[in-house]
């Protein structure tokens, strides 16, 4: 049996939802738009002027795409923070990116996760989105055993063009994206 890829499964979607959803037209089905990933690097900057540098050539090295510098909206001063230092960084994936990021992150980094089980139903929103965070990075085979000292976490949304919470737990189901079995 040939493996399906992401953009595979995601244009056979259609054909599944059709009988629930009573799509009349195949473009009023799902899609996946982006994929963003967010990781904060925190104060832990001010002690360590290269973090933010080891971070973010690290998320470049796991999404393929160089990723930009996120500052604070606002100075807090119990935190030491002034308004625009850099406190994480973000990446937009579209495209070709996008399925190959998604295509290692379902089959290759989730099943790497210690103790992974699945992802909870309540992580789609309400608009159809999926929110998966991650504690560590080195579940990504780009991340060298050497590089441990410095582990991150991360968040990443899948953003589609589902209408609402039960739409996008069905086209997410259809991609291949592990939930938790209830």
């Amino acid at each position: 049996m040939k493996h399906l890829t992401v953009k595979e499964k995601e244009a056979g979607a259609y054909e599944k939802m059709k009988e629930v959803f009573h799509y009349k037209n195949p473009m009023a089905a799902p899609r996946i738009m982006k994929v963003v990933i967010n990781t904060g690097t925190g104060t832990a900057m001010k002690k360590d002027k290269n973090k933010n540098e080891v971070i973010t050539l690290r998320l470049a090295k796991i999404t393929g795409q160089k990723p930009s510098l996120r500052g604070a909206k606002q100075s807090i001063s119990s935190f030491k923070v002034r308004q625009g230092d850099p406190i994480g960084a973000m990446v937009t994936l579209r495209g070709k990116r996008m399925y190959a990021f998604l295509e290692k992150l379902i089959n290759v980094a989730l099943p790497r996760t210690k103790d992974f089980r699945g992802i909870k139903r309540d992580a789609v929103d309400s608009v159809g989105n999926l929110t998966i965070g991650i504690k560590e990075h080195t579940i990504f085979p780009e991340t060298a055993d050497e590089d441990i000292k410095d582990i991150f976490g991360m968040s990443v949304t899948l953003i589609s063009t589902a209408r609402n919470k039960k739409e996008g737990l069905a086209f997410f189901e259809n991609l291949g994206v592990p939930f938790k079995k209830e």
